[in-house]
């Protein structure tokens, strides 16, 4: 079957032939962008509609004028498969522009009415393509256009105007070069129909389509590729900032061990694992004078980087109040009500707060409701020691806080943590529990304060197994040597 020569056939062919190329390198160009996976899919799709659009263009052309039994149906084919394209392109591109101008729930309605036009479309041609309602074939499979043809854009230019109505209603929403090619995707189709009436065998209009849509789409693509470079940009600036915070908060904590080599009274270890690259849990011990030695286990509310924040100020806190009053009881006063002050955000923290005589081995502790704290003592087991509770640190000003004594012997130890170890969770959402804590501290008769806490990450660790870590996991273990 041969194309029937001439010059306007020449020139269609050859836009044909152009707009097909430049699509396909268009579809690879988007394909290799750094966009999201959804747009760059959506703008795929857009090109081979354009391509289908283009195709059927090229079947009319060398169907036509050909007498073979069957000519005259794949043509009417092709030619509603065109113009249902054309309907569809123009949907495609109203869908982009109402997104971009009402993102969410906003465009809801606008999208069922678009939906709408686009179905009353779909039937019109339909009928035509029955009748000689948009065009008509004549007896030698030419293709010509019915008196009524303008109503095959009645649909597409509704759409058209209301696509204009929105970049003008909503300007401040779209990027400047990103409008304006909206504009000429909407504006070229229109000027291609009027030089179609100078010339109606030459299909500008098919140029006008592909080189508007691509130069759309090579906009909104560059547009996209600078906005996800800016965001990897901003997002390795966020992750060196959080690295620089991770190390900041671990230089913060106890982490040199043994803590105190000089002293053989008593043995201290201690980790934190936060859950993300900050956490709002800390340990702290130090020594208040020769004879005393603070010890501090706490719990921030919240997670990242605010809980860090508010870790850092509480830690601070704590330490200087407890440095000063040499008292568990004072001190956790004294921190909660200077919190309670500037506490905007309405954090707080549990804190466990004890003071060792390391003479006598007297440990006189207040519990500001943080988890139980686990004693063993010569001869015998790691047990629950449930002591009294206090309200949290940062929660209500002016509260008053209780505090115990428990003497410590030679050989007993003191295992501390946050509710991240009892709280951890395996991927059947089942806890890891305060029983099972017990079972790990006594599954081994241990008396190196590492070697414990490295007995529970171990228990913790398979019990969890491949689920993720949902909380900071704190621990700290000190051994009373007398």
């Amino acid at each position: 079957m041969l194309i029937e020569l001439s010059i306007v056939n020449a020139v269609n062919l050859f836009m044909i032939a152009a707009g097909f190329g430049i699509c396909l390198l268009s579809i690879i160009q988007i394909s290799k962008a750094p966009i999201e996976k959804q747009v760059k899919g959506y703008f795929i799709v857009f090109l081979w509609i354009v391509i289908i659009y283009i195709m059927m263009n090229l079947t009319r052309i060398m169907l036509e004028g050909h007498m073979e039994a069957g000519i005259e149906i794949a043509i009417r084919t092709a030619t509603f498969i065109d113009f249902l394209m054309s309907g569809v392109l123009v949907f495609l591109l109203s869908v982009m522009i109402i997104y971009t101008a009402l993102p969410g729930k906003g465009s809801r309605s606008i999208m069922i009415a678009l939906l709408s036009i686009l179905a009353v479309h779909t039937v019109m041609l339909v009928i035509s393509s029955y009748t000689d309602l948009y065009y008509y074939i004549d007896a030698n499979n030419h293709y010509h256009r019915s008196k009524l043809y303008i109503l095959s854009n009645i649909c597409p230019l509704v759409m058209m105007l209301q696509d204009a109505y929105f970049l003008v209603k909503f300007r401040d929403k779209f990027e400047k070069r990103v409008r304006i090619a909206f504009w000429i995707y909407l504006l070229a189709p229109l000027a291609a129909i009027l030089l179609q009436t100078a010339l109606p065998d030459v299909k500008f209009i098919i140029f006008a389509t592909v080189s508007a849509a691509v130069n759309m789409f090579a906009v909104i693509t560059n547009d996209l590729t600078d906005k996800f470079e800016k965001q990897q940009l901003e997002a390795s600036r966020l992750d060196t900032e959080l690295s620089m915070a991770t190390r900041i908060q671990a230089d913060m904590l106890p982490s040199i061990f043994p803590a105190f080599p000089e002293r053989d009274e008593f043995d201290i270890y201690a980790t934190m694992s936060p859950a993300k690259e900050v956490g709002g849990d800390f340990y702290d011990f130090f020594l208040i004078d020769e004879d005393h030695l603070g010890i501090v286990m706490a719990d921030v509310s919240g997670k990242g980087v605010p809980a860090a924040l508010f870790m850092m100020a509480s830690k601070i806190l704590v330490q200087n109040y407890a440095t000063v009053k040499k008292d568990p009881k004072a001190a956790l006063e004294a921190a909660n009500n200077q919190i309670c002050q500037s506490n905007h955000e309405e954090m707080f923290v549990t804190v466990w707060l004890g003071i060792l005589d390391i003479k006598t081995g007297v440990l006189t502790a207040s519990n500001a409701g943080h988890e139980f704290p686990v004693l063993k003592m010569p001869g015998g087991g790691f047990k629950l020691y449930k002591d009294k509770h206090g309200f949290v640190v940062g929660g209500m000003e002016g509260v008053k806080y209780s505090s115990y004594q428990v003497r410590l012997e030679k050989g007993s130890m003191l295992f501390l943590y946050t509710d991240g170890v009892a709280e951890a969770t395996n991927a059947s959402d089942e806890l890891f529990g305060t029983e099972r804590l017990i079972n790990a501290l006594n599954a081994d008769t241990l008396e190196d304060p590492q070697k414990v806490l490295e007995c529970v990450r171990k228990a913790v660790d398979g019990f969890v197994g491949e689920a993720p870590q949902f909380d900071d996991l704190t621990m700290l273990c000190i051994k009373y040597n007398g």
